[in-house]
């Protein structure tokens, strides 16, 4: 803080009440957090917990207030020489205007736009220096699509959906352990009852766990507590912004950390679009099933009919939970995503008793989500038919499941493999001991990342974390080989089908290879313009002592990392492909009048908008794998390092891309 005073601009001051305020937040969130876990420890659990202590003075009180209508105003300058005359003022008086944005500054260069008075920067490069040079040297012109896609994501107005927020705060006060909320009571520590020695090895190891698991607990709770601090400071706000950025690769991120509509289901129950629009007659429809894609638990693999059957099937408990959610039925916590799902009974049920239910205002954000969409970039690149197919790129009566796919091969595999002597195959007894536990939720997670670059390790720790949800393998021994024998039947299965993609990923690879043999980074640049810089070099350590302790510091070397500019390249470039869809996405839903949010490939805007919103994404998928982007990429390489020779593009099928134009179920 010292140097920054010491600067020379005009904007040391303001420079200074930021690294302040940063220091400020990071004491006073530790100390709220240790007040919450007090009370949690003494006081009643009936009692709901109050908002953080009120002990601002009366006149900051009424600074504050003026900054927030000065900055929902847009008077930017006034702000600052408030900032700039006020310095010493505490976190408190700007805490709120630090969480959430009340309006959205416009995007025109790497460090400038989102905040109007933090810090914000185009691109979270966590200190890569190629990389921030590639995207401040890049011309203006070919970054405007980029600036305009995040002005898009950074214009859609939230907020704080009271009736859901009440709802959480009770199950919370309560002492949690319901919908997804943690426990907030430690496991306790087993006592040791003996002098046994192999006795006492256990209690040492049950007490090791018990611990591992309480700090578990603990960070979960502080986590719990952070959004909830930021809920309930923002929900008598008429609306507020979450202002975007990217990562390297060039998918978009609200730039809040907490409370945001990209995180957990807590948060996406309490958030609510600001703005709200009336139904409509489809709008309706969307609403049921949006209903039913967040109840999941294979509901949302039924045609749009069954889904709506589904609903219907299901309207009293619907309406119980929307009525009473915690005294009723609560059949709302049955479902997948809880939270979600009883905000969609609620505004379901709302419509349902309107004497007009067309016209009843919504203002939940329904979404539309990609199917395996990994995979569906990899079967556009390779116009591969059967792979297209697999992943709703073509129509069908109802979506393709190509987890459960996945899972019906694995489970054959394991059927033969059981049939052998475990004499000459040990794992066949391991193939009896899973036959019966194989299911899509087994492979799920594994199938979604392998397109990613899942390694045999992390594809393992996946499907051991499933076994172990399951409960019926204890021996921790028995679960590891049973969790390597799993991700090998998985993996063999992946490649069996998706052999298209595979080739491509390996084309992907070898030509990163390529690059960094000659100890160079991978370099690309997406459809939408943004350069992009892989990353990955060797860390230089600096060891820095002080009086009070030992600093560490790492630097980015000269060095390429070979091995991970190679097995990375194929994910982030995927990656870099979907982030470019939803950009396109967002754009051309703002320009039909629409409000978009985006994660990903889950695509959200109002219940009455969504039957547009699927026009325009299926239209920009195609319009964005018209281009040749294999070809693009190579001429690039070809381009950016001269004198290197790649591997000839892979093989590609006959897949006719206008099929996702007529395919229902490819986003849904």
């Amino acid at each position: 803080m010292m140097g920054l005073l010491m600067m020379g601009h005009d904007y040391r001051y303001v420079r200074v009440v930021q690294a302040a305020i940063q220091i400020g937040m990071a004491v006073e969130l530790e100390a709220r957090i240790q007040t919450f876990l007090e009370k949690a420890k003494n006081g009643p659990k009936t009692v709901l917990i109050q908002a953080q202590e009120d002990d601002v003075t009366k006149e900051k009180d009424m600074l504050r207030k003026r900054v927030k209508t000065l900055i929902k105003r847009k008077k930017i300058r006034e702000v600052q020489k408030i900032l700039q005359n006020e310095e010493y003022l505490g976190c408190r008086l700007i805490e709120l205007l630090t969480e959430i944005a009340y309006v959205q500054s416009p995007v025109t260069q790497y460090d400038n736009g989102g905040h109007f008075y933090l810090p914000s920067y185009l691109m979270r490069t966590h200190g890569s220096k190629q990389q921030q040079e590639a995207v401040k040297n890049a011309p203006a012109s070919q970054m405007k699509k980029i600036y305009e896609a995040l002005d898009t994501l950074g214009n859609t107005k939230w907020r704080i959906n009271k009736r859901l927020l009440d709802v959480v705060e009770s199950i919370w006060a309560a002492g949690g352990d319901i919908a997804g909320l943690v426990n907030r009571e430690d496991v306790s520590i087993p006592d040791l009852n003996s002098e046994d020695s192999s006795e006492i090895r256990e209690w040492r190891w049950s007490v090791r766990k018990a611990k591992k698991l309480n700090q578990e607990l603990h960070s979960q709770r502080c986590d719990i507590e952070l959004k909830l601090s930021v809920a309930r400071r923002m929900k008598d706000e008429e609306g507020f912004y979450y202002p975007h950025n990217l990562d390297f690769r060039g998918r978009a991120y609200p730039m809040h950390p907490h409370l945001n509509h990209s995180s957990s289901d807590l948060c996406r129950g309490v958030l609510e679009f600001a703005e709200g629009r009336p139904l409509g007659k489809s709008g309706l429809r969307w609403l049921r099933i949006h209903l039913a894609n967040l109840y999941g638990s294979g509901v949302e693999k039924l045609s749009y009919n069954g889904r709506l059957q589904f609903v219907e099937d299901n309207i009293n408990d619907i309406i119980d939970s929307a009525d009473n959610p915690l005294g009723g039925n609560r059949w709302w916590l049955t479902a997948e995503d809880p939270f979600q799902c009883l905000a969609a009974c609620i505004n379901l049920s709302e419509t349902l008793k309107s004497s007009s239910p067309h016209t009843v205002i919504s203002h939940l954000p329904v979404h539309q989500d990609g199917s395996c969409n990994g995979l569906q970039h990899y079967a556009a690149l390779g116009r591969d038919t059967l792979e297209a197919a697999a992943v709703n790129l073509v129509a069908g009566e109802k979506p393709s499941d190509v987890y459960s796919e996945i899972a019906g091969r694995v489970h054959e595999i394991m059927q033969r493999d059981s049939e052998k002597d475990p004499t000459s195959y040990p794992n066949a007894l391991l193939a009896r001991l899973l036959i019966g536990q194989v299911n899509r939720k087994l492979v799920k997670q594994t199938v979604m990342t392998s397109v990613y670059g899942v390694t045999f390790v992390g594809a393992r720790e996946q499907i051991k974390r499933r076994l172990q949800e399951k409960g019926h393998i204890t021996d921790d021994q028995l679960l590891f080989s049973a969790s390597c024998y799993a991700a090998k039947v998985t993996l063999e299965a992946l490649e069996e089908i998706f052999e298209a993609a595979r080739g491509t990923m390996c084309w992907l690879g070898d030509c990163a290879k390529v690059i960094a043999t000659e100890n160079q980074p991978v370099r690309w640049t997406t459809p939408l313009g943004l350069p992009v810089v892989q990353p990955y070099f060797k860390t230089k350590r600096h060891i820095i002592k002080t009086s009070l302790q030992v600093l560490a510091l790492q630097r980015e070397g000269s060095t390429v990392e070979i091995k991970k500019q190679r097995t990375a390249f194929p994910p982030n470039f995927v990656h870099s492909l979907d982030g470019t869809h939803m950009m396109m996405t967002a754009v051309a839903c703002r320009d039909a009048g629409l409000r978009f949010a985006g994660v990903h490939d889950s695509f959200w805007t109002h219940a009455c908008d969504v039957d547009k919103m699927n026009v325009i994404l299926r239209e920009k998928f195609v319009e964005l794998y018209r281009t040749p982007i294999l070809e693009n990429l190579l001429e690039s390489f070809q381009t950016t390092y001269p004198g290197l020779e790649f591997p000839p593009l892979p093989q590609r099928g006959d897949f006719d891309l206008n099929e996702v134009l007529k395919s229902p179920y490819f986003f849904n």
